[in-house]
């Protein structure tokens, strides 16, 4: 998996996002046989209300999802998101509308006859309501974290890594039980715990004794 891409799902998973990374949209070819179109780099969905549960007698915890997320309090939200390790931008083959009905598709939230009017609206908005009642936003993660029409969610690596430090540094007495098989969660994890276990520099007094001795 590429690192921005790991980076982006650890951040959406500590935020209460399911996600499907570098998801395949495949083309039946003119002459017989199937293409990969593009890879769409993220989906992700919340449902309101997500958080996590410890278990036991007074172990309900709960995490605050980053508000820079705009993520919706009464509604489940969805994105279709591209991860890009310099400038922001839409892949030319992500902004088909084509691809966006593929991503609707996988979501399982909108039917074929209200796939192709929600695909336009995103395009042409960066953002949709479907009769189910979901919200689907078009989103950017970049380096630079800049605007890209259509997207109404722009955000940079950079905060997303201080946002998921800040919340290892916040919860640790807690996740520090947890052992972590995501690549991008885990080597955060790592450095935290690093950190806290790093031995404290010697004295200068100390020094000059065991230099004097």
């Amino acid at each position: 998996m590429d690192n921005a891409v790991a980076l982006v799902r650890a951040y959406l998973h500590v935020n209460g996002y399911f996600t499907v990374t570098e998801y395949p949209v495949l083309e039946a070819a003119r002459h017989g046989g199937y293409r990969t179109v593009t890879d769409l780099d993220v989906l992700a969905v919340r449902f309101p209300g997500a958080g996590r549960r410890v278990l036991g007698r007074g172990g309900r915890h709960r995490f605050e999802t980053d508000p820079a997320l705009r993520a919706p309090a009464d509604r489940p939200d969805m994105l279709v998101a591209e991860v890009k390790e310099g400038r922001g931008r839409f892949n030319e083959a992500t902004l088909d509308a084509g691809v966006i009905e593929a991503a609707l598709a996988r979501f399982g939230c909108a039917g074929p006859d209200e796939a192709a009017p929600a695909a336009q609206e995103l395009l042409r908005r960066g953002t949709a309501q479907l009769t189910a009642g979901h919200q689907v936003r078009l989103a950017v993660f970049s380096s630079d974290g800049a605007p890209s029409h259509p997207a109404t969610l722009t955000l940079s690596l950079g905060h997303m890594v201080e946002f998921v430090q800040d919340h290892l540094r916040a919860h640790w007495d807690v996740l520090h039980h947890a052992q972590s098989r995501d690549p991008a969660m885990g080597f955060l994890m790592l450095l935290e715990k690093a950190t806290r276990m790093r031995p404290a520099p010697p004295s200068s007094s100390s020094s000059l004794a065991s230099h004097d001795s």
